[in-house]
């Protein structure tokens, strides 16, 4: 297997190419173009920024490792996910968030090794923000090592949640697992609308925990190691642990997770 540390050098240079990117539209301006149409309103947003980032990334890596199989949200969709080498792209994770001036999205960049995370990184490049991890070697918030949340109970902890695209019953079947999470006297819920820096927010122990019914594997495959590497614990909806594939996410610092997954468990489904 390559270096750990290597790829993370790897992935940090790509994040800041495709990061750049991403700040330049973010200043100067860019047209925003919707994916889909849903009951004749559009909610899944693309524009030249997401794509334009991607080619980014995906051209430096390849340069890098030639042979590496990549795997990404914009024109990289058809990747090899049993591959022995496969880097998982998203090139702007919150792109809502982009269009509408919000500074709360990030490029999300991950090695993986048979299916294994071995080296992450998210940026949010508009706070110049970096999350980093590799496998046995920690997690990191702008260089300085973090971990998960101490807290024993949903009672005492914060959470975060996403929202698919979808306004119909995936929709109400999340609105029915935060009111029973507001049944356990949380502290609060939050939804920022970049799953991928969220879920570093739960290694960092900012949330005790957060969930959301359906995620592309580019949306967690960087979070996924940095909750891990931070010494929590991350799953789908039902306990089961992630693939490659989409699927339900919850991340939690370990403590909450059985209790967390009591509730998701109850409204899983597509």
């Amino acid at each position: 297997m390559l270096d750990p540390a290597s790829l993370l050098q790897t992935a940090t240079q790509a994040a800041r190419l495709g990061g750049d990117i991403l700040m330049r539209y973010y200043l100067d301006g860019v047209a925003i173009r919707d994916k889909s149409a849903i009951g004749g309103k559009s909610y899944d947003l693309v524009s030249d920024a997401d794509i334009e980032s991607e080619n980014a990334i995906a051209s430096f890596l390849r340069s890098v490792y030639p042979d590496h199989e990549l795997l990404g949200e914009e024109s990289l969709s058809n990747g090899c996910t049993d591959a022995e080498h496969l880097w998982i792209i998203d090139p702007l994770d919150g792109t809502n968030n982009f269009a509408h001036k919000v500074p709360q999205f990030a490029v999300s960049i991950a090695y993986y090794h048979h299916g294994k995370p071995i080296a992450s990184v998210v940026l949010n490049p508009a706070r110049d923000e970096w999350f980093t991890a590799t496998r046995g070697g920690g997690a990191f918030h702008n260089s300085r090592k973090v971990s998960v949340s101490d807290d024993p109970t949903l009672s005492q902890s914060l959470l975060g949640c996403g929202f698919y695209y979808d306004r119909g019953p995936m929709m109400r079947r999340t609105l029915a697992a935060i009111d029973d999470f507001f049944g356990q006297d949380i502290h609060g819920i939050r939804r920022f609308g970049a799953a991928a820096i969220d879920l570093c927010y739960v290694g960092c122990g900012q949330f005790g925990g957060f969930f959301e019914y359906k995620l592309a594997p580019w949306d967690f495959a960087a979070g996924r190691l940095f909750v891990e590497e931070a010494g929590g614990k991350i799953s789908d909806a039902n306990g089961s642990e992630l693939t490659i594939n989409p699927s339900s996410v919850v991340a939690s610092n370990g403590k909450l997770h059985e209790a967390m997954i009591e509730i998701t468990s109850k409204r899983q489904g597509w």
